[in-house]
């Protein structure tokens, strides 16, 4: 790519996130949002439905019962947190949903407008509601900070040139869901979004302390969580290789962010 080129990108870059961006609730952070809310909603929840069928649901009523349990009320912390804030039309159109999936993958995850799924492979490493709701938190701080809808729009700018998401789904379906799909972690690639996606890593693991601690859970606990993941995945790739912050420096964020999340617990 020659530098007239390189140059016009950086233009057009910076002149679509001077004209669509949003603000990340609690953190403040600008973030491009090419991607009206109605239409990811849409394609979130066909695609949540559709994996609930390939896929089969945990039948322990007393593990499903807890992943609802903890999950509502991290849900009614979120939407408290929005009210106090009057926020609250950037949760217009949620539908909240809570699922234990049978499966070995240590996983869990929440798709905009609160489709939340947690595999059963992952409760070992929970323990308890606390360690759940770290989890919990975490991926529904994801959600409610746009991250999918974030790397949406930068996939739609850089693969396809920032045109409209209606645009896309008509002209390019394929390439569209490829990047729906990727922008949710379904794919991967090492490359110019990895930075974006550790900033958005740490940014869940912020909010998620606020949230779990609003829902009456104490985010000290956070940490065994996290130590406990750190003991499961040694033999990760370096930091620099992942879209997560290596697990030291994750657990010491953290340590650093407990003493603004305390002053939450301490009102609940």
């Amino acid at each position: 790519m020659n530098r007239f080129k390189i140059y016009y990108l950086l233009f057009i870059l910076l002149a679509l996130f001077s004209l669509e961006c949003s603000t990340v609730p609690l953190t403040g952070r600008k973030q491009l949002d090419l991607v009206p809310a109605s239409q990811m909603l849409t394609m979130s929840f066909q695609q949540y439905q559709d994996f609930l069928k390939q896929n089969k649901l945990s039948t322990d009523a007393t593990q499903t019962a807890m992943v609802k349990r903890v999950g509502q009320k991290i849900q009614h912390a979120v939407e408290k947190y929005f009210a106090d804030n009057n926020l609250s039309d950037q949760l217009k159109g949620y539908q909240w949903e809570f699922n234990l999936v049978d499966s070995k993958e240590v996983n869990a995850w929440c798709m905009p407008g609160g489709k939340v799924v947690v595999y059963t492979g992952i409760l070992p490493l929970t323990q308890d509601e606390s360690g759940l709701a770290v989890v919990l938190g975490h991926e529904i701080s994801h959600a409610v900070a746009k991250h999918g809808d974030e790397r949406m729009s930068q996939g739609l700018l850089t693969q396809l040139g920032g045109i409209a998401l209606q645009t896309a789904l008509q002209t390019k379906p394929q390439q569209t869901q490829q990047i729906f799909m990727a922008a949710f972690g379904l794919g991967a690639q090492v490359g110019v979004l990895l930075p974006f996606s550790r900033t958005q890593e740490s940014e869940a693991d912020h909010l998620g302390l606020i949230f779990m601690s609003m829902a009456g859970y104490d985010p000290n606990r956070a940490l065994d969580f996290w130590q406990r993941m750190a003991a499961q995945s040694k033999g990760a790739p370096p930091e620099f290789l992942s879209d997560h912050p290596s697990d030291q420096t994750r657990i010491n964020k953290i340590k650093d962010e407990i003493p603004e999340a305390m002053k939450y617990y301490n009102r609940s």
